[in-house]
């Protein structure tokens, strides 16, 4: 029977967005709150990223069990028990062991649920209907982000002024409403998804299964000369290098007090300022990027782009050493800084998309956003180690200088001049 995608494909979105920035940043602020060093939340926090960095190794098995409504319904099911899990055990003694198993939980059920959604987005709606909504399903997907950075946090800080600052109770209830947030989607879905006929299993055995994998694979490192496969895993790799350094550490940053060297924002400031203005100021700069690159390709666009997603990092010195009170001035040092973020994002988005052309091409590009997540996860590991050893002044100047990196990596790209650009039946 068919449905109307409008009834479920931004829900959908919005479930596959919302466990990401869970695992990703409200776990930093909560890890933080209840009294973890930075060292230690960026170690732990950056290996639960482990899921979606390996993702493409397990994805065509999710082809062989089962169909992809059952997948997604599953793992929903099984990250609405996550996120309970997550509840029941902050208020044990052995509450950080027990976190950190939910999280990793939620994580691979997360991973496992962006590989199946997608594919039965493909499966039930024909190549009109994927190119008219997938606008529809990034925007909630950044829904979910808001959801995440611009509630979830405040709703713990009210909650947190309510209970007398209880903050392992008043996460739990946060959690708590999180897992009924994803009982109450397992059981729409269940209801109101279609169920194609093409949705059928892989008939594939295991092993012709991975022997495709291997060819695969083979076939990915065996696109470019060595020299250019090289400059590209390096780009893919490290392109993000100042940015992995920082992702952590800013969330710590705006919400640690002034004697511990960050601004202390309320969870009310933090929403306004990094989950509503800041997000913001990330989707218009991925607007503008795609608009340019398409006008006149990658090429052209490379440079402005390694500038913006370097250089505005310039903000957070200026944060630490000014450490300004007003609200707007912190909201707008993070616009202009996400901003470039979503600017220079792009290059990496788009140089994917040329590096994955040919045989295998949405296997490769799977591969190239696991290697990207690489990228972010080994530098986060250690951000907090090194912040935690020089302090949020210095650790900041210290990843303005490895801004030199991207510059580097950027350097020995060859890409096409003509990558990107609309053909002129197109903008026609």
């Amino acid at each position: 029977m068919k449905r109307n995608p409008w009834a479920w494909v931004p829900t959908l979105y919005v479930a596959e967005g919302l466990p990401n920035v869970i695992v990703m940043t409200v776990a930093v602020v909560m890890y933080m709150q209840l009294g973890l060093s930075d060292t230690d939340i960026a170690l732990y926090t950056s290996w639960l990223g482990l899921p979606w960095v390996i993702k493409p190794l397990w994805s065509p098995f999710v082809d062989i069990y089962k169909t992809k409504r059952w997948w997604v319904l599953a793992m929903q099911l099984l990250l609405g028990s996550s996120l309970a899990g997550v509840a029941f055990t902050l208020n044990t003694a052995f509450w950080f062991q027990a976190t950190m198993f939910c999280f990793f939980l939620m994580a691979f059920s997360s991973a496992t649920h962006d590989i199946a959604a997608d594919g039965f987005y493909m499966i039930e709606l024909n190549d009109s209907q994927q190119a008219w909504f997938v606008g529809i399903r990034n925007t909630s997907y950044r829904i979910a982000v808001i959801l995440g950075k611009g509630l979830l946090v405040p709703a713990a800080g009210m909650l947190q002024l309510i209970f007398r600052d209880q903050k392992a109770f008043t996460w739990s209830l946060v959690f708590y409403g999180l897992a009924g947030l994803f009982l109450a989607l397992w059981l729409y879905h269940g209801f109101i998804m279609p169920k194609p006929e093409n949705d059928r299993r892989n008939t594939q055995s295991a092993r012709e299964v991975a022997s495709t994998v291997g060819r695969m694979l083979s076939t990915f490192f065996t696109k470019l000369p060595w020299h250019q496969m090289l400059a590209a895993l390096f780009f893919i790799l490290l392109y993000r290098f100042p940015e992995a350094l920082l992702s952590k550490m800013t969330e710590t940053f705006l919400l640690r007090p002034n004697s511990a060297g960050g601004l202390g924002l309320t969870p009310m400031e933090y929403g306004l300022a990094n989950g509503t203005v800041g997000l913001i100021g990330l989707l218009l700069g991925g607007i503008v990027g795609g608009m340019l690159a398409s006008r006149d390709g990658l090429r052209r666009w490379l440079w402005p782009m390694v500038c913006a997603i370097t250089l505005p990092d310039i903000v957070y010195v200026y944060l630490s050493y000014a450490m300004p009170s007003h609200i707007f001035i912190v909201s707008a040092c993070l616009f202009i800084e996400q901003f470039g973020y979503g600017f220079g994002f792009t290059a990496l988005t788009l140089y994917m998309l040329y590096f994955s052309q040919g045989d295998f091409k949405t296997s490769h590009y799977a591969i190239c956003t696991g290697l990207s997540y690489l990228g972010l996860m080994l530098p986060g590991m250690v951000s907090g180690y090194l912040k935690d050893a020089v302090g949020y002044r210095s650790f900041f100047l210290i990843v303005m200088a490895c801004c030199i990196i991207t510059f580097i990596v950027a350097w020995f790209l060859d890409i096409d001049p003509e990558f990107g650009k609309k053909s002129r039946e197109e903008s026609d």
